[in-house]
């Protein structure tokens, strides 16, 4: 469990650093953001990522969707969050 709490400390600078630390993530979340993107070009983006269930496909689907009718307003506030995130005080420590 000390091990657990030893690597988890040492992640958590890395994921701080530069934004997610993952630009495959940061790449999934700006296309679930951006209502350019279509559902099917989304969707085999996720593809790969998700777990081959018919229903890992169909919940994507939903969470794109949600975002889809949601104003520019709401869209641009969400873009802005990751970063807000990544400045918090609890990210400024690293």
């Amino acid at each position: 469990m000390k091990l657990l709490r030893v690597l988890v400390l040492i992640a958590l600078p890395f994921s701080c650093l530069a934004g997610s630390g993952c630009p495959l993530l940061e790449k999934v979340v700006n296309k679930t953001i951006d209502p350019q993107v279509s559902m099917d070009e989304y969707q085999n983006l996720v593809r790969p990522y998700c777990i081959p269930f018919t229903d890992s496909e169909e919940a994507m689907g939903q969470l794109k969707q949600c975002f889809l009718s949601q104003s520019n307003e709401t869209l641009s506030n969400a873009a802005k969050l990751p970063d807000m995130i990544y400045e918090s005080k609890f990210c400024a420590m690293f």
